[in-house]
């Protein structure tokens, strides 16, 4: 997973996309590529940065703090007042690496439904703070219905 190249990200540029102020970057790539599963598309290792994708298509930038565009005092946990998401085909492997590091997750395991406008949507979450306590909320689909249809 964690595999420095150069190159664009394979889907292209995301039109929107986080860049993490970070620690330490290497701590925070172990989490990022080794437990959750982003790989690096490219580093700029002189400014201590990275940009992430996932096989899907989500993407991300980390980068070590440096005092720049930081707006305000940091102090962890970091990102207090934002969660990210990131959906996947699949949480059983990244809970199988979560639990093999003995990382512990922020809420545990469990399935939710809520209206999509004239449907509902299933998913499975976990959710998990990284080395910085920046919360992560990482799902799995479980499927849609009518809203009208009984279970």
């Amino acid at each position: 997973m964690k595999k420095p190249e150069g190159h664009p990200p394979k889907s292209g540029f995301a039109v929107f996309k986080p860049e993490l102020h970070v620690t330490d970057l290497r701590v925070s790539l172990d989490f990022w590529c080794d437990l959750v599963g982003f790989d690096i598309a490219y580093e700029r290792t002189s400014e201590k940065f990275a940009y992430l994708e996932y096989e899907n298509g989500a993407q991300m930038m980390l980068c070590q703090r440096h005092g720049k565009w930081e707006t305000g005092a940091m102090a962890p946990p970091f990102g207090r007042g934002v969660m990210f998401q990131l959906r996947v085909p699949s949480l059983a492997p990244i809970q199988t690496r979560l639990n093999d590091a003995n990382y512990p997750l922020y809420h545990k395991e469990r399935d939710v439904w809520r209206q999509l406008g004239d449907r509902i949507g299933g998913q499975r979450e976990i959710f998990v703070l990284d080395p910085d306590g920046y919360l992560l909320m990482i799902e799995e689909p479980l499927g849609e219905r009518d809203l009208n249809e009984t279970t």
